[in-house]
């Protein structure tokens, strides 16, 4: 069998068990060839055809892969947790089960420079709220190497991995890690106020996280789960926030929030709040920012 041929033979099974998408890749194609590609320790971008590698595999490679694909169909859950890595704007990061997979389109923004424009020189404190596995905070630290960034989740679970992920990308001079919920740690505090405040809160309403698919249930709870505080419209952790935000911003300092499919949740939570809603690939619903000024208006 020839690797192109495992790849259409593992993405037909994806496709037959319906498993569900969305940690990294949005169809059976790329997942089979993400998993089959890791196992047989190949470059994410080598060629399908042969041009990379011998046009046959061996027996014992092919098993190793439909072994993989097995486990992704019989278990359920995200290949990240799999291969434990994930990449997200061509950077790569370690995941597991104590973090959700990292995704957020802010990654994309930071990148493409589509937050730029509201920042200015002065910019030098940079937040990551709900951190995760650290993802944002890095790709904030290398994309402005002039911050000093601090990351910061509830989970001590989540703050180990991220970690794993500072020590990984050498950024242990520049990124701190903390404890917090929201923003109600008292070192959090001290070392505000911020320039630029990233997070991407859980936000999920209650029906649709009764609706999550496995892959997503295999997610902490924690991380997606916006209703923390007995709401169901996703938003108990984004009124938290918006209340808090503005003692801890500079003058000139902004939020960038991720919301996901929930901004008709956000706009009939917040009706007059001005916010920016943000470009990117997945449309202009996702990503919005708020200056403090509009915060405190």
């Amino acid at each position: 069998m020839t690797l192109r041929e495992l790849v259409e033979q593992s993405a037909r099974q994806l496709q037959a068990a319906q498993v569900a998408f969305g940690h990294g890749t949005d169809n059976a194609w790329d997942e089979a060839a993400w998993l089959v590609l890791w196992q047989l320790g190949l470059p994410l971008d080598t060629a399908l055809d042969g041009t990379d590698t011998p046009v046959a595999l061996a027996a014992e490679q092919q098993s190793a892969c439909e072994a993989l694909i097995a486990k992704r169909i019989s278990t359920r859950k995200p290949a990240a947790y799999l291969t434990r890595q994930s990449w997200l704007q061509g950077y790569a990061f370690y995941v597991d089960e104590r973090v959700i997979v990292p995704r957020s389109l802010i990654a994309e923004l930071l990148v493409d420079g589509g937050i730029d424009y509201f920042l200015h020189e002065s910019t030098r404190q940079v937040l990551d709220l709900c951190t995760g596995n650290g993802s944002l905070a890095i790709i904030a630290a290398h994309v402005y190497p002039d911050t000093v960034v601090w990351a910061s989740d509830l989970s001590q679970d989540a703050l180990d991995v991220a970690g794993l992920n500072v020590a990984q990308h050498e950024l242990q001079a520049r990124i701190r890690l903390l404890q917090s919920d929201g923003l109600q740690a008292p070192t959090l505090q001290a070392q505000g106020p911020y320039d630029l405040l990233l997070c991407n809160p859980p936000y999920v309403n209650a029906d649709s996280m009764a609706a999550l698919p496995p892959e997503f249930r295999a997610e902490p709870t924690l991380a997606l789960d916006g209703n923390a505080d007995g709401g169901r419209d996703g938003m108990d952790f984004v009124r938290r926030l918006l209340r808090d935000a503005p003692q801890h911003l500079n003058p000139r300092g902004v939020l960038v929030l991720e919301i996901g499919h929930e901004r008709a949740f956000f706009e009939a939570a917040f009706p007059a709040l001005p916010a920016v809603w943000l470009p990117t690939s997945a449309g202009e619903d996702q990503i919005l920012l708020l200056t403090r000024e509009s915060l405190l208006t």
